[in-house]
């Protein structure tokens, strides 16, 4: 199997997985906005997830991933799979005693690090010690999440992305259940959210153990630190770690300069950025993670022609997925907050506030897209020093324009200065691996771009009068589904003027993505026959 097709299969797989949950996640979001609004107790639980959630990427997701995966590939392809289990199982047990630790630690230490990230709260009674406790119940999910990213990494390696990429649609349903069903049994009701992240984070990891089985990779004590792949992962980590609570630190300046503004602009920043991170989870993330072992496969056999033509083929599906994915996002902001959200607790004013936060967030989309496929390029040639100091000038980017427009825009100017540090980040590490790689034949993602630009153009053309067609404003059951079938209409109109418009105008990608989505329902066809 070519390396193309195996990343345009895991790719597909990781998406369908996650467009699931994300769409549970859209859910859990919703039924957030409309029962508990965008306020005081919004604010309180966005607030405190933010630590657990940090910790994840920083422990996790981010650093730990991008060193074990490789190191974890290398030794299945050269040295067998034993001995990468065996390095897993070391690795599962080094984890498990850290991220207790770390959580224990965490929880005690809870009222100065709630106070250190929404020291403005402190201006309303009564909203850090609700942060504090919120935080308090919802910290020991970072031990649940972050042993389900090592064993996601291994699963990974084999082969298997399904059910792992599933595993959130567990802490969605989990939130959802608990805020529904035990909301009127707490006070204040939104603890009964905090209960659902916990308990999402431990069914997470326990769904991942039957497949675990089927592949042989049951998790036991191995505490033989020192082997010398351990040592290599702990070393590529280390940096990875600054970069990624480089990163995670402009998450956590947002939430602090958000805290000392209008109360609710930390609620439509989130639920802002949730929507954003919706196309984001299904496409981007998933296309990072598929690409991952593919380059580290490349970098390990010494092929850099290989390696760059991966590159080249994923940058120009990021640009075919997120471009559309961004502008309809822009267009579509205020008619999406409107349907899922508009309520008794979720006014008209929050809506627009809301959708003001998603405009300024998406034409970054775009950006992070390269980014995230770029970033895992230097992780497959075990480079994680410079992304690091490539965030590190994020960061300062990110916390400057955020102080410089929030002066004039509010939350607002938190999104667009976010926006504009990712703009910046991306042309510094394109900058940073044509150095270290020569030439990165990008012409080919440039020509792909300027093609992309009429369809673009009657997409919009077409989106923007069917939008018209409802008011916006109005709400009941039967305004609801007048609502739903106008933004369906314009959803799938510009879905299909984009697609053909695409393939009139030569975009290869959108081209050969038709034609094995036809080969496939004719197999189909013929087998059925």
């Amino acid at each position: 199997m070519s390396e193309k097709h195996s990343i345009t299969r895991a790719t597909g797989i990781l998406g369908a997985a996650t467009l699931l949950s994300r769409i549970t996640g859209l859910l859990r979001d919703v039924v957030i906005g409309r029962m508990f609004g965008a306020g005081f107790a919004t604010d309180a639980f966005f607030m405190a997830f933010t630590l657990p959630n940090l910790l994840r990427r920083f422990f996790a997701e981010g650093s730990l991933t991008a060193a074990f995966v490789p190191t974890y590939s290398e030794l299945y392809h050269r040295e067998g799979r034993d001995e990468a289990i065996r390095v897993g199982n070391i690795c599962f047990t080094l984890l498990f005693v850290v991220m207790a630790v770390v959580v224990l630690l965490g929880v005690l230490a809870s009222p100065w690090l709630v106070r250190a990230i929404g020291y403005g709260f402190g201006d309303t009674q009564g909203k850090l010690l609700l942060t504090d406790l919120l935080n308090r119940i919802m910290f020991p999910y970072l031990f649940f999440v972050s042993l389900l990213a090592l064993l996601t990494g291994s699963l990974n390696v084999l082969g298997h992305y399904f059910l792992p990429a599933l595993s959130p649609v567990m802490l969605n349903l989990a939130m959802v259940a608990c805020a529904v069903f035990l909301s009127p049994f707490f006070h204040p009701p939104i603890l009964a959210l905090a209960l659902g992240v916990l308990l999402g984070g431990a069914l997470q990891l326990l769904m991942q153990w039957p497949i675990l089985r089927r592949y042989g990779i049951v998790p036991h004590p191995d505490f033989h630190w020192r082997h010398p792949a351990v040592r290599r992962i702990a070393r590529l980590m280390l940096p990875g770690l600054v970069g990624v609570a480089i990163y995670q630190i402009n998450v956590v300046v947002g939430r602090l300069l958000a805290s000392f503004l209008e109360e609710g602009s930390v609620s439509y920043l989130y639920y802002g950025q949730r929507l954003f991170e919706f196309p984001q989870g299904v496409f981007i993330v998933s296309l990072a993670q598929a690409v991952l072992p593919a380059m580290s496969r490349q970098a390990a056999a010494g092929d850099a022609a290989g390696l760059k033509d991966s590159l080249d083929f994923s940058l120009r599906l990021i640009a075919v997925a997120t471009l559309p994915a961004a502008l309809g996002l822009m267009l579509c902001a205020l008619p999406i907050f409107s349907l899922f959200f508009l309520s008794a607790a979720f006014d008209y004013e929050a809506v627009r506030q809301t959708a003001l936060a998603l405009i300024a967030y998406a034409p970054g989309l775009f950006f992070l897209g390269i980014a995230r496929v770029i970033v895992p390029t230097f992780y497959a040639l075990q480079d994680t020093r410079t992304p690091v100091w490539i965030s590190f000038w994020t960061l300062l980017l990110n916390a400057g324009l955020g102080v410089l427009l929030m002066q004039f825009f509010g939350h607002v100017g938190l999104a667009l200065a976010l926006t504009l540090a990712t703009f910046g980040n991306c042309l510094l590490l394109i900058w940073a691996l044509r150095r270290k790689l020569g030439r990165l034949g990008l012409r080919g993602l440039a020509g792909c771009c300027l093609r992309l630009v009429p369809p673009l153009l009657v997409m919009a053309a077409v989106v923007v009068p069917l939008l018209g067609l409802a008011d916006w404003r109005s709400m009941g059951t039967s305004a609801a589904f007048h609502k739903a079938g106008v933004l369906m209409l314009a959803v799938g109109a510009g879905a299909l003027v984009y697609g053909w418009g695409s393939l009139l105008c030569g975009v290869r990608e959108v081209r050969d993505g038709w034609n094995l989505v036809r080969r496939k329902l004719t197999r189909r066809g013929r087998h059925a026959s």
